[in-house]
């Protein structure tokens, strides 16, 4: 059976020539011809940039300024819950095929809807239309060719690991369809064969002598090198091998052994974690300065860079009233104080309880956090003897205070003025639950992580691009595939590594599997908050016929009540009297657009569309 022009709606571009990555060349106008394009040099080059667009935003530029993915997590409880956005279509349950608040955000306007299925098909198409006039078309360089080629590649194995992560199972195109090609026989390909064609391009990435591994100039900001080519792999790895993807294979020493290797290439190539803060004036001078500063501020475009731990950031950045990544008057105080606009998504207790006491001690017995599901009850780490419940945020892994504000911390506002955080009911920061309130933490926290302290009403200070991959990552990634399969001693001494950067204690010896990994799954939850990691992360250690609800249904916040003799109380609430949704099984992948599905089952006679949708 012959593909009609609208069943192509899947491969063939949409808006070729439309738009650009700022920082790269103007795309050529649409009205010219192939062949004036491969002609000249400078067109050649520009017909690249095209394949850098629609590189997703994320963070607060992900929907109306809203970090989505962390409010659909249990990381974090927006004060959107009672608006009509995607957040609030999300707790409530709404969505579908047709229509669906996560699949289709991405930027801050309507025209950027359907992002994660038909814009990371586009991109697709135009990495593969650019291979194959790359060989013939005219460039300044023979190693300009092969820099490009390289460039496309590692692009294409991106916006497919984007399609995977989303929605599982997909199919692999490598080449252009013509307007009458024959579709009958695609099929989506089992996770593991397109992570496999995926390496396969990031290898061709990394093989190409005239890919760099670091951007050292700005005008580059974005391009591809051979660490976002690891990294690729070393992410894609970890998620072919988990329980919701491998089909009942064991992947997990396949996994390890990817994850060895880009570690090693990437240290050996001058890729390493930021452990020395370089702003005291602004990040201060306690253990977590240089992880508050690694993950504010914009990693910077040098041979030997300041920053040498981010891998890939975006290229987006900018003033207020453009795209940006990180805001100051969201996300971070968000009510009560000038200037701001709203709340948006804040820290839940349920991960204030995931950061560790400064011993090394988890504060709640991580193999069952929580004597009952709506998590009222929390299951107390025995071995703990730090945590205090009546003075709950002291004594904490330094990261804490590096993420979320909590009651009595200290935040510069106004022309420098140092403000006390009062969260407490009666205090200028109090929670409120009424769902009108857009202002108010739903949690008893704020979030500010990625914010630059000292941030002020009158100094927004800079706005930082997101970023993709950072090495901590890495190193969790090669520590959680190393304990899966067996490598005991190597998981734990990679994810000390990574502890030690805060001046956290190494985990303890002895440790079995079990243990472990719980501990490792943990450390990759406290550090990588509110970097959009989590979301993944508890969808993939989901077997395909388990759920969310056990993580995601019931959430937490903190009421702090004044006592007479100066102290709190401290009491956990549910901040919904009913479930949140979003934590089915039909949750744990996207839909395909239902329209999509309609015509490729058409075509190819086969079931499309995800489980439960």
């Amino acid at each position: 059976m012959k593909l009609n022009v609208i069943i192509l709606s899947l491969f063939t571009t949409i808006g070729l020539f439309s738009s650009c990555v700022d920082v790269l060349d103007i795309a050529p106008d649409g009205s010219l011809t192939m062949e004036e394009i491969v002609a000249d040099p400078n067109k050649v080059g520009a017909l690249l940039n095209s394949c850098y667009n629609n590189v997703p935003l994320k963070g607060y530029t992900s929907h109306h300024f809203e970090t989505l993915l962390v409010a659909a997590s249990d990381d974090g409880w927006s004060s959107d819950d009672g608006q009509n956005t995607r957040i609030a279509k999300i707790y409530n349950g709404v969505g579908n095929a047709s229509s669906h608040p996560v699949r289709d955000m991405s930027g801050e306007s309507s025209s950027n809807n359907g992002a994660y299925w038909a814009k990371s098909w586009n991109q697709i198409y135009l990495c593969n239309q650019f291979l194959e006039i790359i060989d013939n078309a005219a460039v300044n360089s023979e190693q300009e060719r092969e820099r490009y080629r390289a460039e496309a590649r590692v692009l294409r194995a991106f916006f497919y690991s984007e399609l995977v992560r989303w929605f599982g199972k997909i199919p692999v195109l490598e080449t252009t369809a013509a307007f009458d090609a024959d579709f009958s026989g695609l099929k989506r390909l089992p996770v593991h064969e397109v992570v496999e064609f995926i390496i396969k391009d990031c290898d061709a990435g990394i093989a190409c002598a005239e890919l760099p591994w670091r951007v050292t100039t700005k005008s580059e900001a974005m391009r591809t090198t051979k660490a976002l080519a690891w990294a690729i792999k070393s992410r894609m790895s970890l998620v072919a091998a988990s329980p919701l993807f491998n089909e009942g294979n064991d992947y997990w020493e396949e996994a390890y052994q990817i994850n060895a290797a880009a570690l090693k290439a990437l240290t050996e190539n001058g890729y390493e974690l930021f452990t020395t803060c370089t702003d005291i004036n602004t990040y201060g001078d306690g253990k977590g300065a240089a992880f508050r500063q690694i993950v504010a501020s914009a990693a910077d475009y040098a041979v030997t860079p300041r920053d040498k731990e981010t891998i890939w950031q975006h290229a987006k950045t900018g003033t207020m009233g453009s795209i940006q990544h990180h805001i100051w008057h969201i996300g971070y105080i968000g009510c009560g104080m000038d200037n701001t606009f709203k709340c948006a998504t804040c820290p839940t207790q349920e991960l204030v309880d995931a950061f560790e006491t400064l011993d090394g001690q988890p504060v709640l017995n991580l193999n069952k956090p929580y004597l009952d599901e709506r998590h009222l009850q929390p299951n107390y780490n025995i071995n703990n003897t730090l945590y205090d419940p009546n003075n709950p945020y002291v004594n904490r892994d330094p990261r804490l205070h590096e993420t979320a504000l909590c009651n009595g911390d200290q935040i510069v506002w106004d022309n420098g003025k140092i403000w006390n955080v009062d969260i407490y009911e009666g205090g200028r920061h109090h929670i409120s639950l009424d769902p009108s309130d857009r202002t108010r933490s739903r949690t008893g926290y704020y979030h500010c992580k990625t914010v630059v302290p000292k941030m002020s009403a009158t100094n927004q200070g800079s706005l930082i691009p997101w970023k993709f991959f950072r090495l901590a990552e890495i190193y969790l990634n090669l520590a959680e595939a190393a304990a899966e399969s067996g490598h005991m001693a190597e998981a734990k001494a990679v994810a000390d590594v990574v502890r030690d950067r805060v001046g956290m204690p190494a985990l303890p010896v002895g440790l079995n599997k079990d243990e472990l990994l719980l501990r490792i799954k943990n450390e990759r939850r406290v550090e990588l908050a509110w970097e959009e990691i989590r979301y993944f992360d508890l969808r993939r250690w989901q077997k395909t016929d388990g759920d969310l609800r056990e993580t995601c249904t019931w959430l937490t916040g903190m009421k702090i009540t004044p006592k007479e003799d100066g102290t709190f109380a401290y009491e956990r609430y549910n901040i919904w009297t009913k479930e949140r949704g979003g934590a089915q099984n039909r949750d744990l992948l996207l839909p395909l657009p239902q329209d999509e599905v309609n015509r490729m089952e058409a075509v190819t006679g086969d079931k499309w569309q995800n489980p439960g949708w």
